[in-house]
């Protein structure tokens, strides 16, 4: 398979609204790797230090923030304020000093960062000045990469094309593109330089394999990569970055002496790499690799109790993702029915758990099976980056609309969005996680939303009280990583939903129309109130329309503490979504 482009039409020759953006007040150009860094981290420390601890001010068209225990007061020029305090910042960050203000690179406000949060925790990390590093080396050689032509397959290719513009990552992540292991091999492997390639293809006797199914031809796209496998023997493919990790494993050379696993190099048809790096796809099924590789926070690696959970979940949710594909016809979840794995085994008879979890690969459901005939899917986390880093950027489907069009578009599709989210939580007991990488917007011809797609079942989680049966009849070890109490749950639902997706989609579209930000929060709003009045209004429902403060996932304060993601905590925002807030600075537009 080619590699991508930006694409202009779709595959039957139908504008799909991908163009270069119009008159809007959206950044025309992209920052340089050192201003990404610095105000990324400016990002994480007013959210998670200086603002909850009330040291952060704007004034004059800037913001100033000070770090209390390292003493330093620094500022950077707004481009845009923003009502949830996610203001967009423009050029270098400045610091304070005997001879008044001087430019502080981004290594330097590292440092400081890396100071203040030593004193406030009373532990260091040696690892998080690398990690910076690490991040900053990446977004360099993404402004730099050239990418490769377009597929002739034009929605594939629009829709490979958003997965691998994400040139700077999250943006409340203090290093939101730190990798591990060799510089070099991320050029092979990196979606955002356009990595294309075949996968490694292993032949594994058959009694060597473990897998699950949800169904009978579920490992079937599996089989099919490749046919030509002597008896006896089945398919595993691996990914060839983490095949090169493991090829020295004392079992899995000795199996290769033995013939009990066969190497048969590189093969097939190529797939690309998506935004996750570890997922891949090939225009017709996703495969979730294992990656002995930390990328932001965590070891990429499919754990036993995560193979076996996506596809305990694709069984026991079944029901309840009916239920809201038949309520919520513009929706649908990507299911995960199958995996498959090496079990060489150990010399207590049980598998090398390096080997069984390091080549678990996840088959994932591919489009075709749920998009919805003529729409262009596209990365959410692409429409809504705060720079037009490609095709699908917001600015460019709506290709400088008037403020009237763009309520009607963010209304559209909040629709889509928000009811099946609730509906999930509330009457299912399942926790989506909707954040921004996890959902698909799917576009007409006109690039109207007419679909969202939900992804990464990973990420799902069940509240028990709902679910007591179910997670009785699974082991412990999957049963556990599998819940959220309720509230835990609430939490997650509400960052990703409302402060990690609609408050980034909000934010860009604000910035095509600054003076639409509170209308656009209106819009959600709204959209909440109507569900709440055609659903039902639950306490926490009510306590949301009423403006409490929403959760947003603490993730430098994680990352500096060397937690897992599911441990992360979360500091309190204050909330745009209160009727009288609203009321108060929506003006006339609506």
């Amino acid at each position: 398979m080619p590699s991508l482009t930006r694409p202009e039409t779709s595959s039957a020759g139908t504008p799909i609204a991908l163009r270069p953006a119009g008159s809007t007040s959206a950044p025309a150009e992209l920052p340089s790797a050192d201003d990404a860094v610095a105000h990324t981290l400016l990002n994480c420390l007013l959210r998670e230090v200086s603002g909850p601890e009330h040291q952060s001010v704007v004034a004059d068209g800037r913001l100033l923030l000070r770090l209390p225990r390292r003493g330093v007061l620094l500022r950077v020029a707004l481009r845009r304020t923003s009502l949830l305090g996610a203001h967009r910042f423009t050029g270098p960050v400045s610091e304070q000093g005997e001879d008044g203000w001087s430019e502080v690179d981004w290594r330097r406000l590292a440092e400081y960062t890396h100071d203040e949060l030593s004193l406030r925790t009373g532990v260091r990390n040696e690892e998080f000045l690398e990690q910076i590093a690490s991040s900053h080396d990446a977004i360099t050689t993404a402004l730099t990469a050239t990418r490769p032509a377009r597929l002739p397959d034009e929605r594939l290719s629009a829709y490979l094309a958003s997965e691998q513009s994400l040139l700077f990552g999250h943006r409340f992540h203090p290093t939101p593109k730190a990798r591990t292991g060799d510089p070099h091999a991320w050029s092979a492997y990196a979606p955002e330089v356009g990595a294309s390639f075949p996968l490694r293809h292993l032949a594994v006797r058959a009694h060597l394999i473990a897998e699950e199914s949800a169904g009978p031809s579920a490992t079937a796209s599996l089989d099919a990569l490749r046919r030509d496998l002597p008896e006896g023997y089945r398919l595993l493919p691996a990914h060839p970055w983490q095949y090169d990790t493991l090829r020295a494993h004392p079992a899995l050379r000795a199996a290769l002496d033995r013939g009990d696993v066969l190497d048969l190099g590189p093969g097939g048809r190529p797939f690309a790499a998506t935004a996750s790096v570890r997922t891949l796809y090939d225009g017709e099924t996703f495969l979730k690799f294992s990656l002995n590789v930390r990328i932001t926070n965590c070891l990429r690696k499919n754990s036993s109790y995560e193979l076996s959970g996506a596809v305990a979940l694709t069984r026991v949710l079944a029901p309840a993702l009916a239920d809201l594909a038949e309520r919520f016809p513009g929706s649908a979840v990507l299911r995960e029915p199958a995996y498959r794995t090496l079990a060489l085994p150990d010399p207590d008879g049980t598998p090398d758990r390096d080997l069984f979890e390091g080549f678990g690969v996840i088959v994932r459901e591919g489009l075709p099976r749920r998009l919805a005939p003529g729409t262009v899917p596209l990365l959410a986390a692409a429409v809504a980056d705060e720079y037009p880093t490609g095709a699908a950027h917001v600015s460019r489907l709506l290709d400088g609309a008037d403020v009237r069009t763009t309520l009607a578009w963010w209304s559209s599709y909040l629709d889509l969005l928000v009811p099946p989210v609730l509906a999930a939580y509330f009457d299912h007991g399942l926790v989506l996680e909707p954040h921004l990488q996890n959902v698909l917007l799917c576009v007409g011809p006109d690039g109207v939303p007419a679909q969202v797609l939900f992804r990464d079942l990973e990420g799902t989680k069940l509240v028990p009280e709902h679910h007591a049966a179910t997670l009785a009849g699974l082991p412990p070890e999957v049963a556990g990583p599998m819940t959220y109490d309720a509230q835990r749950g609430w939490d997650r639902v509400v960052y990703c939903l409302l402060v990690n997706h609609i408050a980034e989609l909000l934010a860009a579209l604000a910035d095509l129309h600054p003076q639409a930000e509170a209308a656009l929060w209106a819009r959600v709003r709204a959209t909440l109130q109507a569900y709440a009045d055609r659903h039902g209004c639950p306490p926490r429902l009510a306590a949301l329309l009423a403006g409490v403060p929403l959760p947003a996932k603490a993730n430098l304060l994680t990352r500096w503490e060397r937690k897992a993601d599911r441990e992360a905590g979360y500091v309190r925002l204050p909330s745009p979504l209160a009727e009288d807030i609203l009321r108060d600075t929506a003006g006339s537009i609506r």
